[in-house]
C-alpha cells in the first residue's frame, strides 16, 4: 500500500483590511481577527498591537510544537501555561531611529502540569528549540531567546 509524503514546503495565505491608521482586520482561513494598538497609542484596542501579536505568535507555536515533540519522545507533559517577557527597543517603532533587533530579549517560561521529569521537560525543551519555527525566526533576525520550562 502506498503511502502519502505530506509536502515539504506549503503556501500560507492571509489577508487584510485597514480601518483605520491603527486597525487592521486579519482573515486566516475562515477566522478573522483585528490587530490593533492600545487607546494610549491612538487605536482603538480592538485586538494585540503587532508586536504582542508576534510574541503571542511565539507562545502559541511553543505550545504545539511542545506538545508534538512530547509526543515524538513519548513524554506526558500534560498541559502548558506559557508566559513571555520580552525587552523590546522601541526606537524603531517610534521612528528615532533604525533598529536592527527590536526584540532584543526573549524569555519564555512554559510550566507543564503533566507528570513528566524535570530531564523529561529539558528533552522537549531541547527540541522545541530546533523545531518551533517562530522561536528560529525570533532567534535568525538576531534576538536572544531563553527558554525555561519547569513542572507545576
Amino acid at each position: 500500500m502506498a503511502t502519502a509524503t505530506p509536502k515539504p514546503t506549503v503556501k500560507m495565505r492571509a489577508s487584510a483590511q485597514g480601518l483605520s491608521h491603527s486597525r487592521v482586520d486579519v482573515t486566516v482561513r475562515d477566522l478573522t481577527f483585528s490587530i490593533d494598538e492600545p487607546v494610549e497609542r491612538h487605536g482603538t484596542n480592538t485586538g494585540p498591537a503587532p508586536v504582542e501579536t508576534a510574541l503571542a505568535a511565539l507562545i502559541g507555536c511553543t505550545n504545539v510544537i511542545g506538545h508534538k515533540c512530547a509526543g515524538k519522545l513519548q513524554v506526558d507533559i500534560g498541559l502548558l501555561s506559557i508566559s513571555v517577557v520580552c525587552d523590546f527597543d522601541r526606537r524603531g517603532v517610534t521612528l528615532t531611529e533604525e533598529v536592527a533587533v527590536p526584540f532584543q530579549a526573549i524569555a519564555l517560561t512554559v510550566t507543564a502540569d503533566g507528570p513528566a521529569t524535570q530531564a523529561d521537560l529539558n528533552r522537549v525543551a531541547t527540541e522545541v528549540a530546533k523545531y518551533c519555527p517562530l522561536s528560529k525566526l525570533f532567534r535568525a533576525a538576531g534576538s536572544t531567546v531563553t527558554e525555561t520550562w519547569h513542572k507545576a
